[in-house]
């Protein structure tokens, strides 16, 4: 490489990275820390976050280059032991620049709060009178969270529905819609279905059972699109066009089988849950909430949709739910978590989940793309090799040199690395 030439972030030293992110953006020294590792989340810190605590449990953390999303460009981090997901879903952002890069969307940050209602004579009348009694119901929790109120959210509907068949009978379900603002949602809204409980109970006669949050976020979606141009598809022997149709191809199959689907949607979560994870947000509840959605026609299927544009161009779109917050919890105790969405640059909930969806949607295009053309393990094996060398104990300047030889010989194996490494010793 000239002298002349800048280094691009992958061929940076860890040193040369951070003095580039501090020049590139206003992380102060304390941010960088963290995300070094320095200065992160303490000990004593995560004793008063979980029960037990014993210590620490790290994971590498990387940054995506190359996304413009919604016109602004984005530094993504991303917590994540897998190799290849950072690397990939930054190419695939790459490939999307030339035509604007992602545009994402959400809708209004509305939670679902359950409540089980059991014991009814009459569910029928019981749901008449819920729903008639509606405005007062609402308006009796409006203030049950002033800052939230005064933010413009709370309590915004309810909806009552029957379940005719269940392993106890029939029972109603009431729904409370609640708007959580930037909040994750899930200790606002289960303070407010437990203080509704008592007068639901009063109107019906019934007896209010679970009162919880629903994780399947179907009112709090967030969408994203991209297009990527034919001329930028194409690589190494394979054509623009059979790129576009191997991805549409690819596509079809997990639209149409649950058991590609739940491969084809994993690989979104993989890029998806490394950024949840990264800023403090509840990774379990995202994941459930899109395994759920993928489900609700009532046959699991594909999050995303692929298909070509009048210009014949590939495009792609996901829509997900997406319940994520940048205040309260994790996200404000944990100091990399709050340097992370520092780093990204979000003013609201709903900019980050715009964020993840949009990534999200680049991890799927990577995997389509190396599935429909070279096979998911060329790129995905090269990069395995290095923890293979590692795990057989090479030393770490024999670890580039040993992952290259377990590559070319296509022999990624631990006992192998072993063995290449006996004879270096001999």
């Amino acid at each position: 490489m000239s002298q002349d030439t800048p280094k691009k972030f992958y061929q940076m030293s860890i040193p040369e990275r951070l003095a580039h992110l501090e020049e590139q953006t206003d992380l102060s020294a304390e941010d960088l820390a963290a995300l070094a590792g320095e200065s992160g989340l303490s000990v004593s810190a995560a004793d008063h976050m979980i029960e037990n605590v014993v210590g620490l449990h790290s994971l590498p953390l990387g940054i995506a280059q190359n996304f413009i999303i919604n016109g602004r460009e984005v530094l993504v981090p991303m917590a994540i032991e897998e190799p290849s997901v950072v690397a990939s879903a930054s190419f695939m952002a790459k490939l999307a620049r030339p035509t604007g890069g992602f545009h994402a969307s959400t809708t209004a940050p509305e939670m679902i709060g359950q409540m089980q209602l059991l014991d009814l004579k009459d569910p029928a009348k019981a749901r008449d009178e819920i729903l008639f009694h509606k405005a007062d119901l609402l308006a009796e929790i409006a203030d049950l969270d002033p800052l939230l109120k005064s933010l413009g959210g709370g309590p915004r509907d309810l909806e009552v529905r029957l379940v005719g068949e269940s392993p106890i009978g029939s029972f109603l379900v009431v729904h409370l819609v609640y708007d959580v603002r930037d909040v994750m949602g899930a200790n606002a809204v289960n303070t407010a279905v437990e203080a509704l409980a008592p007068r639901i109970e009063a109107l019906t006669g019934g007896r209010v059972h679970l009162r919880i949050l629903s994780n399947l976020a179907d009112r709090r979606l967030a969408r994203a699109t991209v297009s990527i141009k034919l001329a930028d598809l194409a690589f190494e022997g394979f054509s623009g066009e059979r790129v576009r149709d191997g991805v549409i191809e690819a596509w079809a199959f997990a639209v149409a089988d649950p058991y590609r689907a739940a491969t084809h949607n994993k690989g979104i979560m993989n890029a998806v849950d490394p950024i949840v994870i990264a800023t403090g947000n509840d990774w379990r509840a995202v994941e459930a909430g899109a395994h759920a959605y993928a489900a609700r026609s009532g046959r699991y299927t594909s999050l995303t949709t692929w298909g070509k544009d009048e210009q014949g161009n590939l495009s792609g779109s996901i829509e997900m739910p997406m319940a994520v917050g940048i205040v309260g919890g994790a996200t404000r105790v944990h100091p990399t978590a709050k340097a992370c969405l520092k780093l990204m640059g979000v003013k609201s909930a709903a900019e980050l989940a715009e964020i993840i969806v949009s990534v999200g949607l680049a991890q799927n295009l990577a995997a389509l793309r190396a599935l429909s053309t070279e096979g998911i393990q060329k790129g995905h094996m090269a990069l395995h090799a290095r923890q293979v060398a590692i795990a057989a104990g090479a030393r770490e300047e024999q670890v580039e040199m040993l992952a290259r030889q377990l590559v070319s010989e296509k022999r990624i194996r631990i006992d192998r690395a072993q063995e290449i490494l006996r004879s270096w010793s001999e």
